[in-house]
């Protein structure tokens, strides 16, 4: 453990004194700058950031690109607020994620500051275009901590426990998650119950015609990082369909160049009526979207949707930046390659340790499931701590995922250097024999 300065101590105390004690802190040191795939302390230590912010960093801390675009605009003017008086930034952002967008129909967006609050203007647009109440999400899912988010997510504690009444007409389908299927089944007869149990759960829970919209993250981010097969996707965007149900793909973790495309939902050949993005679009600046149908979108009457600070032309002209630099430092291509090399070790260990369960990954949205045995497959969330925390102690920002708290992801941001991704795993490598 190194040693802290007082000035880091005070800040610690001020900390425990003077902030809600319901904000966790995965690392407690003092961050003063960040470059790329690196942060550095005021103590002077250097961490690898293998977190990104929980998937926020994908074209890295202070890319020089960004950085100059939040100076203009700074300088020029920060908020007059879009429904005051437009800017171009919000227009020049929506046509340009407009056609980014799986889907070769007219489209529209709209921005707002938080995934959470993109989730729930996704689900008011869904409600207003077919007059219908119900929402439907899965098990493990993840969507936000506001109040109608949280009712759609999965995980009880810490996101759910104490925080009720939910909101009403939320419903949590079945999500396949291969790895845990019951022994004796095959991938293809597991796909075939979980679609069954699906349609299952349209007679059981909740009548189709009565569903606004099923909101899907393509690969469960919180719940683990778990991928599901093309077949069930398909399914059950062709469920939608047939159902008159708005299909939604929350892409708020998966997005921009994560899984090796600017959008996961893109691996599965399926095009949804809306999406809804965040995190890494604003590079660290809050901002968030909705973007999709023409006709959906527009089911609202003027005033029906924004806020006050919703699409702020600093996080504006942040995402351009991003969207610039994806392209232009081919981070999609960037992607598909820290996956692999993250794969690769993770397999080698895999042949060490009988702790290492499941591997798994699309692009770089890699994960590694840590159970007792390979056997019972039961998860083993203290050693996944563990790992996390002797990470964190020795210079790699690192956290766990998944409804059990046994997995440990890996979100670096797109732009880490070989070196540098080598010295991380290094580090997870030191954590496995030292534990």
């Amino acid at each position: 453990m190194a040693t802290l300065t007082n000035e880091t101590l005070l800040l610690q105390q001020k900390r425990d004194k003077f902030v809600a004690r319901g904000v966790s802190n995965g690392n407690k040191s003092i961050a003063v700058k960040g470059e790329g795939a690196l942060l550095f302390d005021q103590d002077g230590r250097r961490f690898i950031d293998f977190a990104g912010a929980i998937g926020t960093m994908n074209v890295g801390h202070s890319h020089p690109k960004v950085v100059e675009a939040l100076k203009n605009q700074a300088e020029a003017f920060v908020h007059p607020g879009f429904n005051v008086m437009m800017y171009a930034s919000y227009i020049e952002l929506a046509e340009k994620l407009c056609s980014l967008t799986p889907g070769a129909f007219d489209k529209k967006a709209i921005f707002l500051n938080s995934g959470a609050e993109a989730v729930e203007n996704a689900v008011k647009i869904a409600r207003k275009y077919t007059g219908r109440q119900a929402v439907v999400t899965f098990n493990r899912g993840f969507h936000g901590r506001t109040n109608l988010a949280m009712s759609m997510t999965s995980k009880v504690k810490p996101y759910k426990f104490g925080f009720g009444p939910f909101a009403p007409e939320v419903y949590q389908a079945p999500y396949p998650y291969s790895y845990q299927r019951p022994k004796g089944l095959t991938e293809t007869a597991y796909e075939d119950f979980i679609i069954e149990q699906f349609r299952e759960f349209f007679t059981s829970q909740v009548a189709p015609e009565t569903v606004a919209c099923v909101v899907m993250e393509p690969i469960q981010g919180e719940g683990g990082f778990i991928i599901p097969s093309k077949r069930f996707i398909q399914f059950v965007a062709s469920f939608c369909k047939e159902h008159d149900i708005v299909f939604v793909a929350d892409e708020i973790q998966t997005g921009f160049a994560r899984t090796g495309k600017y959008f996961a939902i893109e691996h599965f050949d399926v095009v949804p009526d809306l999406i809804t993005v965040s995190k890494s679009l604003g590079a660290g600046v809050p901002i968030s979207g909705v973007v999709g149908r023409a006709e959906m979108l527009d089911a609202s009457n003027p005033g029906e949707l924004g806020g006050t600070y919703a699409g702020s032309p600093l996080g504006c002209v942040a995402a351009l930046a991003v969207l610039d630099i994806i392209e232009s430092e081919e981070l999609n291509e960037k992607a598909e390659h820290i996956g692999k090399t993250i794969e690769q070790a993770a397999r080698r260990w895999k042949e060490s340790y009988d702790s290492i369960g499941d591997i798994r990954r699309l692009g770089a949205m890699a994960a590694i499931e840590f159970v007792k045995d390979s056997q019972s497959k039961l998860p083993d969330k203290e050693l996944a701590a563990k790992i996390a925390a002797y990470a964190n102690e020795n210079g790699l920002l690192l956290l766990t995922a998944g409804i059990n708290g046994n997995v440990v992801r890996f979100l670096s941001p797109l732009v880490i250097t070989d070196e540098q991704l080598h010295e991380g795993l290094a580090i997870i490598e030191q954590a496995l024999k030292s534990i």
